[in-house]
Parts: structure tokens; sequence; C-alpha cells
């Protein structure tokens, strides 16, 4: 049994972002995660503005870290189109990129990385394959994945998924999708297309489990399919498409909003609240929730965790609520057109908006 304390569960965004102002503040955290390579999650390739300032909190910058500049919100509806500017420019930078550069800020911040699967979390013990963990302060930050003894609620009976092609870099995409982030509705879902560091396109499919099975349970299918209908997205998927590994993650409780823990367990990003990927948002919910309980720990030990909760889930409220209704509405085709329409009749109230849905994020200056 190793007493390690504070103990990190997640090496993502919003565990790192815990332990850089741990660090920053003396601690000595111990992050925890399964993969010794940092990989590419599906989600959070779209970075906000909120985010980008987050991040410039924390010593980092999209920028520098070769993100791709976007200034333009592109939405279509069949062969409807729309276009708009962003409020503020955001970036797109694949997770590979975000996750490697923020373990590398937080081991800079006095933290230690370790690598063990979790199996199990019981209170505030924690079952790796490789050692027990009895930490007097928990921060679990697993993501979108549930750990056994602390699963969060899935209500929904038509369930979200999540589908993502990986596009290569080519002169067409770079034409098509420069300086812009797009969304593709369909009824059922969208599609969202933004372009990453070294020019390949990250394309995010959100659906409801219904119209997957109407594909006959296939991606490719579905894709083959969306594409036929859809000419905008067809010239985005171009001819190499099929070449490309479609990576899956499943029944994803967007809504969810943790509002009240134990003593000790601090909840971060997706197990702090999910907001639905459409609005852009779920990095700076990862972010906010790392730093806001790092805040809560620093001034009030473990025993913060209780108030640390129910602060940032009235922090998350407000965007998860307006995320939430857009993405209901527009994987209708009443809404999606109404989405369009608005988009061009009153542009400043889609920006608006949009700027409404960030989370506000707690005032940290640089340490």
């Amino acid at each position: 049994m190793r007493i390690e304390d504070p103990l990190i569960v997640g090496a993502g965004p919003a565990g790192c972002a815990a332990a850089i102002r741990l660090g920053q503040a003396g601690a000595a955290p111990l992050l925890l995660d399964r993969d010794e390579e940092v990989g590419d999650p599906l989600c959070g390739g779209f970075l906000s503005w909120r985010t980008a300032e987050q991040l410039a909190s924390l010593g980092l910058s999209p920028a520098a870290l070769g993100a791709h500049r976007v200034t333009r919100l592109r939405l279509f509806d069949g062969p409807r189109e729309a276009a708009l500017d962003l409020p503020h420019a955001a970036w797109g930078l694949s997770r590979h990129a975000l996750d490697t550069a923020m373990r590398a800020r937080a081991l800079a911040s006095g933290a230690k990385l370790e690598f063990d699967a979790v199996r199990a979390v019981d209170g505030l013990a924690v079952e790796g394959r490789a050692a027990s963990y009895r930490p007097q302060s928990l921060f679990l930050a697993t993501g979108k994945h549930d750990v056994r003894g602390e699963t969060r609620p899935r209500e929904a009976k038509d369930t979200a998924l999540g589908l993502r092609l990986r596009l290569p870099p080519t002169p067409e995409r770079l034409r098509l999708l420069g300086g812009a982030i797009e969304l593709h509705l369909f009824p059922g879902g969208y599609v969202g297309i933004v372009l990453q560091e070294g020019g390949s396109a990250n394309l995010c499919l959100a659906m409801r489990k219904s119209a997957l099975a109407k594909a006959g349970g296939s991606p490719e299918a579905l894709f083959a399919r969306l594409a036929q209908a859809n000419p905008a997205l067809a010239a985005r998927l171009g001819d190499d498409w099929r070449q490309v590994r479609c990576d899956t993650i499943g029944a994803v409780p967007y809504g969810f909003i943790a509002r009240d823990t134990s003593p000790g367990l601090f909840r971060l990003g997706d197990q702090a609240a999910v907001i639905p990927s459409l609005a852009g948002e779920g990095i700076s919910i990862a972010l906010a929730s790392g730093a806001m309980a790092a805040e809560h720990w620093t001034h009030g030990g473990p025993a913060a965790a209780p108030a640390y909760q129910r602060a940032f889930a009235s922090s998350a409220r407000l965007p998860v609520t307006l995320a939430s209704a857009a993405w209901h509405a527009a994987e209708t085709r009443l809404g999606a057109r109404a989405a369009l329409a608005l988009a061009r009749i009153a542009p400043s109230l889609v920006a608006g908006f949009a700027d409404r849905a960030r989370i506000a994020a707690p005032s940290l200056a640089p340490r």
C-alpha cells in the first residue's frame, strides 16, 4: 500500500491542470495514468478562446504548440450553408500535442508522473493493477471513462456516441477548412471538422445510438450515407477517408454535472461536468475544474472538496444548459434549419450565444 497525497488519477488536461497548480503551490502531487505513451483521445480537438486564456495562465500557448488558428464558424444542413465570425480567435490542436505539453508542464511544476491501470475506487482507496493507493485527497480526472466504484448515471434511453476520423493533410482540405470550424448537421447528430497542427483534419461525429443503428451499426456505412446526402461533407471526406482508422466512444452522459462529493474526493473534467461537444468547451471545463480544485485544496485541504464541487457545479450550469439546448435543437431538421437561418439573419446573436456558452473560469494569475 502506498500513501500518496494528493493523488491525481488521470493525466489528461484536467488532471494536469490540477497538478500544475498544486505543484506551483508547493505540493508534490502524484499523477497516475494508465498510458505511458501519450495518445490522441477522440474529444477535445477544438480549443475555444476561453480555453486559450486558461492555457496561458498555466504557461502554455496553443500557437506555440503549432495549433491551427480558427476565426470562422460554418454551419451546413445538407446543401444549405451559413457562416459567421467567431467572437474571438480559437484553435485546432490535437489532444496528443496538448496532453504531451501539459504533462511536461506538470512535471516542470513539481508533480510526479507514474503509470498504473486503476481498477476500482472505494472512497479514497484506489486499487491499481500494480499497487494500492491510500491518499487523503483524490483528484478523479479519468475523462469520459468511468472507474468501477465511481460511475456516473446514464439515464438516456438513446445514448450519445462519438466517432472520429483523423484525416491527413491535403491542399484541398486546407482550401476548404483553413481558418474555420465547421458543423455539418443531420437528423440525430452532427459532424464537427477543424484543422489541427500539421494541416490534418480532425473530424468528430456525435450522434444518438439510433442514428448508427439505422446504418446497420457500421460507422463506414454511416459516413458513406451522410456523404451521399451532404455534398459539402463529401468534399471534406475526400477519397481517402476509408483508409483512416475510425475511433469510437460510447454512452457519453452529456449534461451530467456532479453537484456534491465527499471530503477528500475532487471530481474533475468530465467526471465533474459533461458538456455536449457541439459547444467546443470540453477542454475549458477540464482546465477550469483542475485549477479550481487545486485552489480549494491549497486553501482548505481535503475538507474543501464538497465546497469545490458545489462551486464548480454552479459555474458549469449555464454553459452545460445552453450547450445541451443547442445540441437537442441541432439534431432535429427544424432546429438545424432555424440555426442556419439565424446565422444568416442575426449572426451577432449566434456569436453571442457561443460566447455565453463558455465556462466562467477562475481568475488565476500565472505563477
